[in-house]
């Protein structure tokens, strides 16, 4: 069987739905309405929250309302293009009814305590979408991930530090990225070499080079790994200095 060596869709729009703050829900021949809160359930079923007054809100009948949700994979430091992908993720919205959702914020509240939370049932209204599929799209093209799938996939590990550990191999580790760099063709050596994204299966760096050729390069671990101590030893061996000081999580 062979070690994967990137993250599936489903385990990346997973990811996603977890670090992006908001949204775009759009539903047809209606003004797309920016998300306060979003939370992709283990059933697949995504909670949303939309601001009172929203076009997609008022158009909801029983049999619910066709839509999608957009979500922006961005970059946690200043590129140029700050994009690293998108998020679709199609299904049928649905009311909840005033009891549930004061239920659904107290629980979310335990694992995501989001200012957001507070503002449900006073400007902005809990819905749910029943989610049919996704696609995660990148600079190497688009995948979709069936319901399934998304029920059975989890967000990657280290979603919830990514952005601190990557601005912080930028800014105090120029030493890490330089022997990272030494990994690239040579050809894409001579550009400016940051880290662009961090999941299980490995790290991405971006080479600006120019005033527009950006290259994004994969360095895949030997194995995946789920545990900032497996983290900071996959990046020793990655550098080729299994003795070195690993890089550890920034506190405070």
């Amino acid at each position: 069987m062979t070690t994967p060596t990137i993250p599936t869709a489903a385990e990346r729009i997973r990811t996603i739905a977890m670090q992006a703050p908001t949204g775009v829900l759009a539903a047809d021949k209606l003004e797309p309405a920016t998300t306060s809160w979003h939370y992709l359930c283990t059933t697949g079923d995504m909670l949303i929250s939309v601001r009172n007054d929203s076009p997609p809100l008022k158009r909801i009948g029983e049999s619910g309302l066709p839509a999608v949700l957009e979500l922006t994979d961005s970059a946690p430091l200043p590129f140029r293009e700050p994009v690293r992908g998108l998020v679709w993720l199609r299904g049928t919205l649905h009311r909840i009814d005033a009891d549930r959702a004061r239920a659904l914020v107290t629980q979310a509240a335990e694992y995501d305590p989001a200012p957001a939370l507070l503002d449900i049932g006073h400007t902005t209204t809990l819905i749910q979408m029943d989610v049919e599929s996704g696609v995660a799209a990148d600079a190497n093209g688009a995948e979709p991930a069936t319901r399934d799938a998304l029920k059975m996939s989890m967000p990657d590990p280290f979603w919830n530090f990514e952005s601190d550990w990557l601005q912080h191999l930028d800014t105090d580790h120029p030493d890490l990225l330089a022997m990272l760099a030494r990994r690239l063709p040579p050809q894409l050596r001579q550009g400016r070499i940051r880290p662009l994204a961090l999941d299980r299966y490995g790290i991405t760096l971006r080479v600006e080079s120019g005033p527009v050729d950006d290259r994004d390069v994969r360095l895949p671990f030997a194995q995946p790994v789920s545990s900032p101590e497996a983290l900071s030893r996959a990046i020793r061996v990655l550098i080729g200095c299994p003795f070195l000081n690993g890089l550890r999580q920034r506190t405070g």
